[in-house]
């Protein structure tokens, strides 16, 4: 069968609980119509780039999907019934990814507050200076800075 990564958005003033609830409704659709789930990711509460029917957040959720298309179609057509789901995306994947989703790595990095390499900043002008060390300047004219030094 073929591999899905479905992902819906929910309302966000719907409880965690409710939001599970949805999810396990989708998960017995899925389940009764002979596909499997092979990964569920609940995201958290997410901030929207634009307005979705009046909401600027949404609760996010991830499945990973082994149906076949009707499944699909199915759960795609309760949804869009569904009040309290304000989009949904349904990708068909040549194999799921292991471990957690992107979007988990994404909050644990920035939990520990990495910022990942900064190797892009090369070595500035000012560098040398702020350690104490003197540097003469680039025009040779290097006697007025000594000159207010000696003072």
């Amino acid at each position: 069968m073929p591999l899905y990564e479905h992902v819906y958005l929910a309302r966000q003033d719907l409880s965690a609980q409710q939001v599970e609830e949805l999810t396990t409704q989708l998960s017995g659709v899925i389940t009764q119509m002979g596909g499997t789930i092979a990964k569920n990711e609940y995201w958290g509460v997410k901030t929207l780039s634009f307005r979705i029917r009046k909401n600027r957040k949404a609760h996010m959720t991830l499945l990973n999907i082994d149906a076949a298309p009707a499944v699909i179609n199915e759960i795609e057509r309760q949804e869009r019934l569904n009040e309290d789901v304000l989009r949904y995306l349904t990708i068909r994947v040549e194999a799921h990814e292991e471990g957690p989703s992107a979007m988990m790595r994404k909050s644990d990095r920035d939990d520990r507050g990495d910022r990942g390499d900064r190797g892009d900043r090369g070595g500035g002008r000012f560098r040398d200076r702020d350690r104490g060390e003197r540097r003469p300047r680039e025009d040779g004219d290097d006697a007025p800075a000594a000159a207010a030094t000696e003072e």
